[in-house]
């Protein structure tokens, strides 16, 4: 009979079907090397489902946790830039002084040219939010950038760069800033 059989070749399979293939092999291996007296085909592959759906859940539970902690270190530096913008004593609010230009790539990141202009009658100093969003208006980064020693009626420039890639249209906004 088995010169009778004919060989299938198979195509290809699709990544995800090859990783399961592999990770519920695995699994399979795993549980045949348990210590349970019942090896029958239905508890073997009971038990090579249960490990797979194991792992499974443990990679969810790690990305999950990952993106958790990339939110939670988002809103720190959004937190310590409004600290450090709260923290200038003597500062007036300069929001009308900055214009920002059209946000750029610079590497791997975003960057903004910041002009700020100097109202005052005396020498200042300038520290300015800039919000990176996207077209929607969600907050992908905020940075500080500080532009020190501008002479009175004068303007000068500095650079804002994101903290990390932002993908997607990027746009940026002077959501505070402060003369001091």
């Amino acid at each position: 009979m088995a010169a009778n059989r004919r060989s299938r070749k198979r195509g290809p399979r699709p990544a995800a079907v090859r990783g399961a293939a592999l990770l519920t092999g695995l699994a399979a291996l795993t549980a045949l090397t348990g210590c349970s007296g019942d090896d029958s085909p239905s508890s073997v592959a009971s038990k090579a489902a249960s490990a797979a759906q194991s792992v499974g859940a443990q990679a969810t539970a790690a990305a999950s946790s990952l993106a958790s902690q990339a939110s939670e270190a988002f809103e720190s530096a959004t937190a310590e830039v409004g600290r450090k913008l709260d923290g200038i004593e003597n500062g007036v609010d300069a929001k009308n002084d900055v214009k920002l230009g059209t946000p750029t790539a610079d590497g791997d990141r975003s960057a903004v040219e910041v002009t700020v202009t100097n109202s005052a009658d005396s020498t200042k100093s300038f520290a300015v939010e800039v919000d990176f969003k996207d077209s929607g208006g969600k907050l992908l980064d905020s940075v500080l950038v500080t532009v020190t020693d501008v002479p009175a009626g004068k303007s000068a420039k500095a650079i804002a760069r994101s903290h990390r890639a932002l993908s997607g249209e990027v746009k940026a906004e002077a959501a505070r800033a402060v003369r001091y």
